[in-house]
């Protein structure tokens, strides 16, 4: 057999703009089991705001059941887990023109941008869209600066 064609080639710029093409080649390292998750978990958008006093995370989640909504804030971390259960069972479908919404188990973690009260985070879910506030940390300290004379 003669020489098989690459499966793919980039492009790579060198330093005088020159374009150089670089044929890819397939790896020969097996991915580890481990790397392959055996199951789907969808992940949710969320919109991150504050106010003067809190930081507010809201997220749209229609369809999750309120009882099955886990919120974790811990340190600068904000975890949001749940699980909503489709509507129509799925071989009842004879055919599915466009599959966009997610349904099952869903989580999103997000580092938040600002030092929180952990202790003091509330949630509210109401028409299908979760809000989570968590107060601020105050980090205004100030420190005083004693100014010697020689």
């Amino acid at each position: 057999m003669g020489q098989s064609a690459p499966i793919f080639e980039m492009i790579i710029n060198d330093a005088q703009n020159a374009s150089n093409f670089v044929t890819a080649k397939p790896s020969e390292v097996e991915p580890k089991a481990e790397w392959h998750v055996d199951h789907q978990e969808g992940q949710l958008t969320v919109d991150v705001g504050e106010t003067e006093k809190e930081l507010v995370v809201i997220s749209p989640m229609a369809g999750a059941d309120s009882n099955r909504i886990e919120v974790y804030v811990h340190n600068d971390l904000l975890t949001i887990r749940g699980f909503r259960q489709p509507p129509v069972i799925e071989n009842e479908l004879t055919n599915q023109f466009y599959s966009e919404c997610f349904w099952g188990v869903f989580s999103r973690t997000i580092v938040l941008p600002v030092d929180v009260k952990a202790d003091m985070a509330q949630a509210e879910y109401r028409n299908g869209v979760l809000i989570v506030r968590v107060p601020k940390q105050r980090t205004e300290a100030r420190i005083p600066v004693v100014i010697v004379e020689e």
